[in-house]
């Protein structure tokens, strides 16, 4: 998997933890700063993993995918916190408002634009914003956690720039229902999102019957997961769905959102995977990424509220992948590293390896369908859905 010095980077700034919805907050800064310091007390920062900066982006640019009204909604917050505007979805539990929210929010979409630029214009092969990932925030307002929709923005600078074709593939536990939104009814571009069912778990929406609108009926693919679903059910799930209709649909690019609170103890989801089954899910779109489309993968965070246990070392991985470079799960974490993540907890203990000591196997679909099994019905649901429009069939 070694692609060589200079072919994948990871865009990151100091600046980039201003996004910070305060102490309480579950998205806490923290987890990026712990990520970073794991991947270079590792070796994966360097010579297989070049770390480049970005530039806030331009209320132009922004307006690619937000309204001017809602920018400007955010530019007043950000200028006086002591006046929310919950009308655009800033104020809330979800989204308080902090001063410079947009200048920290465009820096962020700066950011994801940057490493999409770098892998359109073979600067890179792989680039990697893991301060990006907000997938929920709608063109006229904030949701979930999430200001500025850094991927839809970065997807439309595809589009912009020569990109016939864009595939996108979500691994949140969180439906990505606002990148979904902005391109439902656009063909150039495939939505495919992995996430607890709508049932139990906000957003409400991501079901198996939302496949796109007009000409773009297809191309977005819902995988509704029943909450419980382990290793072994995410992974029959989504080698079930996910390379069948990403080969169909032939992208020029992937750009892919890895947030991981999808993990077992993760406190705002009831997915129960383990960072052995995330790091299976980032090999999985790196080699989907080089069967599909040359290898061109654009990378990004997400959700993900373990903060000092969990996202660092999840995010090690997936900055290892991207590098080429896949770090041995066994491997002991630094000593300096657990030091620091004991003193931010006061005490306890930090994890002491990269694994948390599960199996990656899981049975294929090809295997044979159970319609007993709940997780099958809705991965058969989604199949039925979508499979005809790509000329597959739903069925083993």
């Amino acid at each position: 998997m070694d692609q060589g010095p200079g072919s994948a980077c990871v865009v990151c700034d100091d600046r980039l933890t201003g996004y910070n919805f305060g102490p309480t907050h579950p998205m806490a800064p923290i987890r990026v700063d712990l990520a970073m310091d794991l991947a270079t007390e590792l070796g994966v920062i360097g010579d297989g993993l070049q770390k480049v900066g970005a530039e806030a982006a331009s209320d132009e640019l922004l307006a690619t995918v937000h309204t001017p009204r809602y920018i400007e909604a955010v530019r007043a917050v950000s200028a006086d916190p002591s006046r929310p505007d919950p009308s655009v979805g800033i104020g809330t539990d979800d989204n308080p408002a902090f001063a410079d929210m947009h200048a920290a929010s465009a820096l962020i979409v700066g950011a994801s634009v940057e490493a999409a630029r770098r892998v359109w214009t073979g600067d890179s092969l792989h680039a990697l914003n893991v301060c990006g990932g907000l997938h929920h925030a709608m063109p006229d307002r904030a949701s979930g956690f999430c200001i500025y929709n850094d991927v839809a923005v970065a997807i439309r600078w595809l589009l912009d720039h020569g990109a016939q074709r864009v595939a996108y593939v979500d691994v949140d536990a969180h439906h990505g229902d606002g990148v979904q939104a902005v391109f439902y009814d656009d063909p150039r571009v495939l939505t495919v999102s992995l996430h607890e069912t709508p049932q139990t778990l906000f957003p409400g929406t991501g079901l198996a019957s939302e496949i796109g609108a007009g000409d773009a009926e297809g191309t977005s693919v819902n995988v509704a997961l029943p909450p419980g679903t382990s290793d072994a059910g995410w992974l029959r799930a989504f080698h079930a769905v996910v390379p069948q209709v990403v080969r169909e649909f032939k992208p020029d690019v992937l750009v892919t959102q890895q947030g991981c609170d999808s993990h077992m103890d993760d406190p705002l989801t009831n997915l129960m995977l383990s960072v052995d089954g995330q790091r299976a899910s980032y090999l999985a779109l790196h080699d989907l990424a080089q069967e599909v489309c040359e290898g061109r993968w654009v990378a990004y965070g997400g959700g993900g509220y373990v903060v000092l246990d969990v996202v660092p070392r999840a995010w090690a991985h997936l900055m290892a992948i991207v590098a080429g470079r896949p770090i041995d799960p066994e491997t002991l974490t630094p000593e300096a590293w657990r030091r620091r993540v004991v003193e931010i907890k006061g005490g306890g203990s930090a994890p002491l390896r990269m694994t948390d000591g599960r199996s990656t196997s899981y049975r294929d679909w090809s295997s044979g369908y159970d319609p007993a099994s709940w997780l099958d019905r809705q991965i058969l649901a989604t199949r039925n859905e979508v499979f005809p429009f790509w000329g597959l069939d739903p069925m083993p």
